[in-house]
C-alpha cells in the first residue's frame, strides 16, 4: 500500500494541526484561512488527504515526522512513517545532554534524536550517527561546546544540516549536505562554538540499505 493511501491517525492529525497553529501565529494564514484549514483537516480520512493541507507551507519545527513527506532528497535511513517510529517520538523529554571529557561518548543505531541535544566536549570526541535514528521533530538543534575535541555527524542522504557555530582556531566541515534543496527535507542545526576543537559532518546512506544491496 501506498504512504498516502494509508488511514490518518489522530497522532497525524495533531502533527498538522500544530503546524497551521504556527503558520497562523507566524502571519501566514488569515484566522478564516486557518479554520478553514482545520475543517478540513479533520474530515481528511487519509495520509494523502493531509498532505496539500500544509504543501504550501514552508518547514517549521512542528512535533514528529511531516505525515505524507515523499520529497525526492527523502532520507535514505530515517523512517518518515511508521507506528513505532511515532512511538520512540512520543518519549520525547525536550533534550539530552551527551558530555565527553577525556573520554568519548556515541549515539548509534535506533534512537530518539531530542528537539535539543548538548554536546560538550573537552579532550575527548563524540560520535552521532543519524542514519538509523528517529527525529522527534522535523527540526532539531545540536547545540556544541568543543574544547581541544572532536564531533562527528553521520547523517543520511536528504537530511539539511545548518551550520551556526563559531569557531576559534577550529572548525566545521560539512560533506554531502549542501545539495538538499527540498523545502520539507528534516533540518538539523549546528550552534554552539568550537574551541581548538573541530565538527565533522558526512552523508552517508544507511547501512541497512549497503546491507541489502551486499545481499543481493
Amino acid at each position: 500500500m501506498q504512504p498516502e493511501h494509508i488511514r490518518a491517525s489522530d497522532a497525524d492529525r495533531d502533527q498538522v494541526a500544530e503546524r497551521l497553529r504556527e503558520a497562523l501565529a507566524e502571519g501566514r494564514l488569515t484566522p478564516v484561512e486557518h479554520e478553514e484549514r482545520l475543517d478540513t483537516l479533520y474530515r481528511a480520512k487519509t495520509i494523502g488527504e493531509l498532505a496539500p493541507i500544509v504543501s504550501d507551507l514552508p518547514s517549521t519545527g512542528a512535533p514528529g515526522p511531516v505525515p505524507g513527506y515523499g520529497g525526492t532528497d527523502r532520507p535514505d535511513g530515517m523512517e518518515i512513517l511508521g507506528s513505532d517510529a511515532r512511538d520512540l517520538a512520543g518519549q520525547s523529554k525536550g533534550s539530552e545532554n551527551l558530555v565527553a571529557v577525556f573520554g568519548g561518548a556515541e549515539r548509534r543505531g535506533r534512537w530518539l534524536v531530542e528537539p535539543r541535544t548538548n554536546v560538550s566536549v573537552l579532550c575527548g570526541g563524540v560520535e552521532l550517527d543519524l542514519r538509523e535514528a528517529v527525529l522527534s521533530r522535523h527540526e532539531v538543534t545540536i547545540q556544541l561546546a568543543v574544547i581541544m575535541g572532536g564531533v562527528d555527524i553521520t547523517v543520511p542522504h536528504g537530511v539539511r544540516v545548518i551550520n551556526n557555530t563559531s569557531a576559534i582556531l577550529g572548525g566545521a566541515d560539512l560533506h554531502g549536505t549542501d545539495q538538499v534543496t527540498d523545502p520539507n527535507a528534516p533540518v538539523v542545526h549546528l550552534t554552539g562554538s568550537c574551541m581548538l576543537g573541530g565538527v565533522d559532518v558526512k552523508a552517508k546512506k544507511s547501512k541497512k540499505k549497503r546491507k541489502d544491496r551486499r545481499e543481493k
